[in-house]
């Protein structure tokens, strides 16, 4: 066995993880991050191993973890995925010799554990692997497509009959086991698309208003990874934004107001993409959205989408179930096919 890092050739980062390797960063001022492990707190990221052989054992870093531990998504060979929780080793085997790929998703985690300053409690801090041998990765040449949005966005709740484990239970203690990125409208649409997601979304945050474990409000996140480390990775070809759950208590002119800061720091990172606003699912803001939209392109004359999903699913639950996600899905894919 041998082991190879974080940032080997045999390995693919797709999502928001930090990248020490391309900042260049002096690793005596190494604050929220290290050069020895790549870093994400974003539900949905996920790696990629090249190898060669039957046995690879994945190596993560845990100093700070705590229970619950945020669970993972397996799969060898895009076979079946088998969900674990993180811990110090895992070890996963495949059916037989030869050279495979193995898939590794931050499937999802408790939300209220700190995501964003440090120390952070709930992160994927990966530091690599030991294979046999290393095996060239196939090229995804796929369009990116990021989802920036809520906890709805995130995956919480999908799964809420696995909920309260005992009577005293702490509802926050079951979410590793209720969330999941890969069954959102945000992964299926992408599936749908043939696209690479993906995802900047963190429970409670909203345009107005910071979120749970510490993240801040939609606009100051969105050009970084966790806190004061940038996101140097691929960049997106196309940008759903959906925002707008959490910021019920706020009027629709501060709404209005942070969207647009929203808008110019997405505009200014990825000047190419496509940006798509997505109004809230419940229906809040869907009118004064539209014409925030046209009227934020004609005064910067921009291209930015709008697409209402007003009425594609009941405001209840706030956070849909597998089938709304689904629903949600059918109905985006589409829509976003006609401005693609």
């Amino acid at each position: 066995m041998k082991f190879i890092k974080w940032n080997d050739a045999a390995i693919r980062l797709t999502g928001r993880w930090s990248r020490p390797d391309l900042l260049g960063y002096d690793s005596s001022r190494f604050i929220n991050e290290s050069p020895d492990f790549t870093v994400t707190t974003a539900a949905g990221s996920y790696f990629e191993l090249g190898f060669s052989g039957r046995l690879v054992v994945l190596h993560f870093e845990l100093n700070g973890s705590m229970e619950p531990r945020l669970h993972l998504w397996i799969s060898v060979d895009g076979g079946a995925m088998a969900e674990a929780p993180i811990d110090r080793y895992l070890r996963v085997l495949a059916p037989s010799g030869g050279e495979h790929t193995l898939r590794v998703i931050f499937k999802g985690a408790m939300e209220m554990q700190p995501r964003w300053y440090a120390p952070q409690t709930a992160r994927v801090a990966f530091i690599g692997a030991d294979v046999e041998d290393t095996a060239p990765l196939a090229a995804d040449n796929r369009a990116i497509i990021e989802f920036v949005g809520d906890s709805i966005t995130e995956g919480v709740l999908i799964d809420a009959d696995f909920a309260k484990v005992s009577p005293n239970a702490y509802d926050q203690m079951d979410r590793p086991y209720q969330d999941d990125a890969c069954a959102t409208y945000a992964w299926l649409t992408a599936e749908k698309l043939n696209m690479r997601p993906i995802f900047q979304a963190y429970g409670a945050v909203g345009l107005t208003r910071s979120g749970c474990g510490g993240v801040p409000r939609a606009a100051l996140i969105y050009p970084y990874v966790i806190e004061g480390v940038r996101y140097v990775g691929e960049k997106p070809d196309v940008i759903v934004i959906n925002h707008g759950a959490n910021d019920c208590g706020a009027s629709a002119e501060e709404y209005i107001e942070r969207y647009g800061e929203l808008l110019d720091t997405v505009s200014r990172a990825h000047p190419k993409a496509k940006i798509i606003v997505l109004s809230p699912f419940l229906g809040a803001f869907d009118a004064e959205l539209r014409d925030f939209v046209k009227a934020y392109n004609e005064k910067n004359q921009s291209s930015v989408h709008f697409i209402s999903s007003k009425g594609w699913v009941p405001p209840e639950p706030l956070h849909p179930l597998r089938e709304g996600h689904r629903r949600i899905a059918s109905l985006l894919a589409p829509e976003l096919e006609k401005i693609l």
